[in-house]
């Protein structure tokens, strides 16, 4: 039997639930970087959304924009890819907000040395884990996310990753996009789930999806 279409399978009250997986992600995650960085963090509700990779790629700059993604491989109930964008701007700035370091002045923007990427990847870590314990909650599943890995790309070569690993499931993700403000700093957190097909699935039972 063909699957159907995300747009026909997603009601507004289906919609509504994955939203309310990502406004209870982003308190988590708000509280948990709060406690790591020892600053204030808000993060306002985020923009939920099924969308083709495509189209996320044009949300986060489009196809030629370089970012820096943190990615976490999904085993268990749940399983398939997810993962943080940032634009390589925020990446540094996370980085000195939580070190208090800057990079030398002359050094490539797209370059990270070992101990930003380290941080960079625990940061991304911990506000991964936090959607990801909202989404087990809601799924009574169990999720166990892999060591975070960090990549510098344009994001049509980031986004290539799970589109051809995971692209049975109709070319759509799960695209989470908030905003991030730690002590005045403002930068986009955006993170994008695709699950396999038989997790996906799963995901649409939990919401009473036939």
């Amino acid at each position: 039997m063909a699957m159907k279409s995300a747009e026909s399978i997603f009601s507004d009250a289906h919609l509504d639930v994955l939203k309310e997986i990502g406004s209870m992600g982003t308190a988590h995650a708000a509280t948990a970087l709060s406690k790591m960085v020892n600053k204030k963090v808000t993060m306002p509700p985020p923009n939920v959304s099924w969308l083709e990779f495509q189209d996320v790629a044009n949300l986060v700059g489009g196809a030629e924009n370089v970012l820096a993604a943190i990615f976490v491989s999904l085993s268990g109930n749940i399983q398939g890819m997810m993962m943080q964008l940032m634009t390589v701007e925020a990446a540094h700035n996370v980085a000195e907000l939580v070190t208090g370091m800057k990079p030398p002045s002359d050094r490539d923007i797209y370059v990270f040395d070992e101990m930003e990427t380290s941080v960079i990847q625990e940061v991304g870590n911990i506000m991964l884990s936090s959607y990801l314990t909202s989404l087990a909650g809601l799924t009574n599943s169990q999720i166990k996310p892999s060591i975070p890995y960090m990549c510098v790309d344009m994001a049509n070569s980031i986004l290539s990753v799970p589109a051809i690993e995971f692209g049975r499931m109709a070319d759509k993700m799960l695209f989470i996009e908030s905003q991030i403000e730690i002590e005045g700093i403002e930068f986009s957190g955006n993170f994008v789930l695709v699950p396999n097909l038989h997790s996906f699935y799963r995901i649409l039972r939990s919401l009473g999806v036939e």
